[in-house]
């Protein structure tokens, strides 16, 4: 025992958040095979069963089977429980449990917590945590609430309350899973108000990041807050009404149907319009918003909000060749580094992933892959429909993108890279570039 200790310790923090999520992945999985999962005559393989956790747990929301038609309730409570370790992180959970039972929170811990997070400093990781936990419970309550206002209408009490409680979930941690039935979505509701606007606040917020969210708490006035929320906040705007211009100047939809899918776009992966009959301008515009993702430290993937914004500014600063710079303040070369390196990253796995794909499924065409591809990278769980009738070849596929595109192309790169820096450098010489 102590040296399996001994060996988890030596770990560095990104292979063990990796690892933490692959063991829920396979936990997910072997629970949705179990018989009082499925429900009768329903038929759920492995591959589903594998392909559905890892959506799950990496607040996805691409269906290979529909979790209405083929899971029991308990079946449908295991997924929203994988919804919501996946959303929150395996470690935030881990520590809420240690905490609950009254422990002390040990220095690995809090290491992990501070890597998944995404914050500088370990100062204040249990109070974060607790915050996180308690933010996290009073937005689906009261997303769950007004959600079983308009879901009371057409179903009973009891399973209203049901459908309430999980769409509030999938809709915080930014997953896009439904229990409504059909392969339907939200499409029943496209001209629902309230139902709209509470899915996009319960997104919106899932996918600023907890940190975000508590610096406005904390300071309330925009020019008081970090410069960190300053970016996420004015580049999720710019996001928003880019995407939502765009979606509505291309396909023939409300305003509001314009709104609702540029805010899922951004990593939740619901959908009130059928996304296969969009034409090829709507899908690269839904491509675009999925690839950037929601915001660090958030519930949602991506490259992020911030890693956009860091490029955006650096082609900016370079065109007009003055320095990188945001909200009169400076930002550093190393966030420079980490923003392009990430973005490379990202590319070169939708890039290998979109070349298997187009191999192993021949039948689909290239725009249909590549959605599929950038929405399961981005973690949305947007589709054009093709997901149930990949091979089981293309479902892995998706399900190592899934993997990646959750716990970050950049975090599993450093799970193999831990050595320290050296201290001797080689010297400089310019080359030609472009």
């Amino acid at each position: 025992m102590k040296n399996i200790k001994l060996f988890f310790r030596n770990q560095p923090p990104g292979r063990l958040i990796a690892s933490g999520f692959a063991l829920v992945i396979l936990l997910g999985a072997f629970l949705l095979l179990l018989p009082v999962t499925i429900k009768d005559g329903a038929e759920v393989s492995v591959i589903d069963a594998l392909f559905t956790s890892t959506s799950a747990v990496c607040v996805t929301g691409l269906i290979a089977t529909d979790i209405a038609d083929h899971f029991t309730v308990f079946g449908q409570a295991v997924v929203a429980i994988l919804i919501q370790v996946g959303g929150l992180g395996v470690t935030s959970i881990g520590v809420g449990l240690v905490l609950a039972a009254g422990k002390r929170v040990g220095i690995k811990s809090r290491v992990l917590v501070k890597e998944a997070l995404n914050v500088d400093t370990y100062k204040g990781i249990v109070r974060l945590v607790k915050a996180v936990l308690m933010m996290t419970l009073c937005f689906e309550a009261g997303g769950a609430l007004l959600s079983f206002l308009v879901f009371s209408q057409d179903y009973a009490p009891l399973h209203a309350a049901g459908i309430s409680i999980f769409h509030s979930i999938a809709a915080f941690n930014n997953s896009g899973f439904d229990i409504l039935g059909g392969l339907q979505n939200l499409i029943p509701y496209q001209d629902d108000v309230l139902l709209n606007l509470t899915t996009c606040t319960l997104i919106i917020f899932g996918g600023l990041g907890f940190l975000v969210i508590l610096d406005v708490l904390k300071r309330r006035r925009f020019r008081r807050l970090a410069l960190h929320s300053k970016v996420v906040i004015a580049t999720s705007l710019a996001l928003l009404a880019v995407g939502t211009v765009s979606l509505k100047a291309t396909e023939d939809i409300t305003w509001l149907g314009a709104f609702f899918q540029s805010v899922s776009a951004r990593t939740a992966g619901f959908s009130t319009y059928p996304i296969g009959q969009f034409t090829n301008a709507g899908l690269f515009v839904l491509c675009v918003l999925m690839f950037i993702g929601a915001s660090p430290g958030s519930t949602g993937g991506g490259i992020k909000t911030s890693t956009f914004f860091v490029i955006f500014q650096e082609i900016r600063g370079m065109c007009a060749k003055k320095t990188v710079h945001a909200f009169h303040r400076s930002i550093s070369r190393q966030n420079v580094s980490k923003a392009f390196m990430i973005t490379i990253l990202s590319g070169t796995v939708i890039g290998i992933a979109v070349f298997l794909m187009c191999i192993l499924e021949p039948d689909f065409s290239f725009m249909q892959i590549f959605f599929e591809v950038i929405s399961a990278f981005g973690t949305v769980g947007l589709s054009t429909g093709i997901t149930p009738d990949l091979s089981v070849a293309g479902k892995t596929v998706l399900i190592l993108v899934m993997f990646t595109g959750r716990v970050g192309a950049f975090t599993l790169l450093s799970m193999w890279v831990n050595r320290a820096e050296p201290n001797a450098r080689y010297s400089e010489e310019t080359i030609s570039v472009g």
